[in-house]
C-alpha cells in the first residue's frame, strides 16, 4: 500500500483517513488480523498478527478484540500491518505503564490515597475504548482493584486527616490561650521585657504550625487567628501605655536628680565642710526614684563626681594632718615610755605627781591624726591613769576618818560582843547544854569574822 498521510488516523478523532491504492480502488479488503490457526495460515502478512489482541485489514484499519468482538480503534494507512500494530500497542504499552506507575506508588506509600485513586479514576476512563491495542480487560481488572484498594486507604487517611486536624486546632487553640493568658495580665506588674519576648515566641510557635502543620478549617482558622492577633493587639498596647506612662515617670524624676545634681556641684567650693550637706542630697536621690537606666547611668556620673570632690579634699586634709602629726605620735610614744613605770611606784603622791606632769605634756601637744592613732595612744596612757586612780580609791578608803571612826566604833562593839559570847559559851560548857553551846559557838565564829574583816 501507499501512504497518502503523515501519520495513523484515530477513529476518535474528526480527521478522515486519506489513502490511495495502487489497483483497483473497490477491490475487496483483506484481514491480516488472525483470531485462528487457520487464520494465520491465510495470512498474507505475518507481521500483522499482535498474538491474539489486534489485526490489520487491508485497508489499513486496526482492530482490537475485547472478548469476542473486535473493535476498530483507528487506521495506519501509511504503513505495513505490523507498523500498524506495533502504532497502537505503543499506545496500550503507555497506558499499562500509568497503571503500573499507580500501583508502585500505592506500594510504596507517602502519596496521597485520595489523589492515586482519582488518578486511577482518570486513567480508567483513558482505557475504557482507548485506540490501543493489548488486554485493555486485564488493565482495567487492574485498576478496579487498585481503586478498590485506594477507597479503603483513603477513608483511613481521611481519618488521619481529620484526626490531624483536630489535633492541630487544639494545639493552635493552646497558643491562643497562651497569647490570651498573656494579654490579661496585669500591666503594671508585668516584665515587659520577658513578656515581648514571650509573644514573639508565641508568634513563631503560630507560624511554624501554620506552615507545617495541616490546613485548618477556613472558618475556624480565621477565628482562631482573630483571638490570636487580638490578644497579640492587647499586649502590644499594654506595652506602650506602660511604657508610656513610665517615660512621664522618668521625666519627673530625671527633673528632681537633675537639680540634685547642680546643688552637689554647687557644695565644691566648700570642700571638706560641704560633706554633711552632700550626705544631705545623697538621701533625697536614693528616694527620687528611677529615671531610665541612661539618664539614671548620667546624672548619677555628674552627682557621684561633686561627692568625690568633696572626699578627695578630706582625704587631702587627712593626708596633710597626717604628715604634720608624725612627730606629736613620736612626742606622745615618748610620753607612754615615761608613764609606764608609774603603775609600778609605791609613792602613791609621786605617781600622781609624775602622772600629772605627763598628762600636761601630752595636752600641749595637741591632737594628732588619724584619729584612729590618737585613740589607740589616748587608751594607753588611760589605762596608767586607771591604775593610779584605782589606787587612789583603795587608799582613800583606808585613811578617810569617817570610815575609821566608824570601823573603830564597830570593833569596839564586835569585841564587846565576842566577850558576852565567851561568858555564855563557858556557862553553857559548865552546865552541859549541847545546844547552847552549838549556838554559842557558832555566834562567837561570826563575831570573829567580822572583826577579822575589819582589821581587829
Amino acid at each position: 500500500m501507499t501512504a497518502a498521510a503523515d501519520s495513523p488516523v484515530d477513529p476518535q478523532t474528526s480527521e478522515t483517513p486519506s489513502t490511495e491504492h495502487e489497483g483497483d480502488s473497490t477491490a475487496p479488503a483483506t484481514d491480516h488480523g488472525v483470531s485462528s490457526p487457520e487464520g494465520a495460515a491465510s495470512a498474507a502478512d505475518p507481521a500483522a498478527e499482535s498474538g491474539s489482541w489486534g489485526r490489520v485489514d487491508d485497508d489499513g484499519t486496526v482492530s482490537v478484540r475485547e472478548g469476542d468482538a473486535w473493535r476498530v480503534v483507528g487506521q495506519f494507512p501509511d504503513g505495513s500491518p505490523a507498523e500498524a500494530l506495533a502504532y497502537f500497542e505503543r499506545k496500550y504499552a503507555d497506558l499499562a505503564g500509568e497503571v503500573t506507575l499507580l500501583e508502585v506508588r500505592h506500594r510504596r506509600g507517602g502519596a496521597s490515597a485520595s489523589d492515586l485513586r482519582a488518578a486511577a479514576a482518570g486513567v480508567m476512563i483513558k482505557v475504557d475504548g482507548a485506540a490501543a491495542v493489548g488486554d485493555l480487560a486485564a488493565l482495567t481488572s487492574r485498576l478496579q482493584a487498585l481503586v478498590t484498594e485506594l477507597s479503603a486507604a483513603s477513608a483511613t487517611e481521611a481519618a488521619a486527616a481529620k484526626q490531624a486536624v483536630d489535633d492541630a486546632v487544639a494545639e493552635r487553640t493552646a497558643i491562643v490561650e497562651e497569647a490570651e493568658a498573656l494579654a490579661a495580665r496585669d500591666p503594671q506588674t508585668v516584665q515587659w521585657k520577658q513578656a515581648s519576648a514571650e509573644m514573639s515566641a508565641l508568634f513563631e510557635r503560630w507560624q511554624k504550625h501554620q506552615q507545617d502543620g495541616p490546613r485548618l478549617p477556613k472558618s475556624t482558622g480565621q477565628q482562631l487567628w482573630k483571638r490570636f492577633r487580638d490578644a497579640r493587639s492587647t499586649v502590644d498596647k499594654h506595652r506602650r501605655e506602660f511604657y508610656a506612662q513610665l517615660d512621664e515617670a522618668h521625666k519627673g524624676v530625671r527633673q528632681r536628680k537633675n537639680r540634685l545634681v547642680e546643688r552637689a556641684e554647687a557644695l565644691a567650693p566648700q570642700g571638706e565642710d560641704g560633706i554633711a550637706a552632700y550626705r544631705s542630697l545623697l538621701d533625697e536621690w536614693k528616694a527620687a526614684g528611677r529615671a531610665g537606666k541612661k539618664a539614671d547611668d548620667a546624672l548619677w556620673a555628674r552627682f557621684k563626681a561633686a561627692g568625690d570632690a568633696l572626699f578627695h579634699a578630706r582625704s587631702e586634709r587627712a593626708a596633710a594632718d597626717a604628715e604634720a602629726s608624725k612627730e606629736k605620735i613620736e612626742a606622745k610614744k615618748e610620753l607612754l615610755a615615761q608613764a609606764a613605770p608609774i603603775v609600778d611606784e609605791k609613792d602613791l603622791a609621786r605617781a600622781r605627781a609624775s602622772l600629772t606632769a605627763i598628762q600636761r605634756q601630752w595636752d600641749d601637744i595637741g591632737r594628732i591624726h588619724p584619729r584612729e592613732t590618737e585613740r589607740a595612744l589616748d587608751d594607753d596612757l588611760r589605762k596608767i591613769e586607771q591604775s593610779v586612780r584605782a589606787r587612789e580609791d583603795a587608799d582613800w578608803k583606808r585613811n578617810n576618818p569617817e570610815t575609821k571612826a566608824r570601823a573603830n566604833d564597830m570593833t569596839r562593839q564586835l569585841n564587846d560582843a565576842i566577850a558576852k559570847l565567851e561568858e555564855d559559851l563557858a556557862d553553857a560548857e559548865a552546865g552541859g547544854d549541847a545546844r547552847r553551846i552549838s549556838e554559842a559557838r557558832e555566834a562567837l565564829e561570826a563575831r570573829r569574822a567580822w572583826l577579822r574583816a575589819l582589821g581587829g
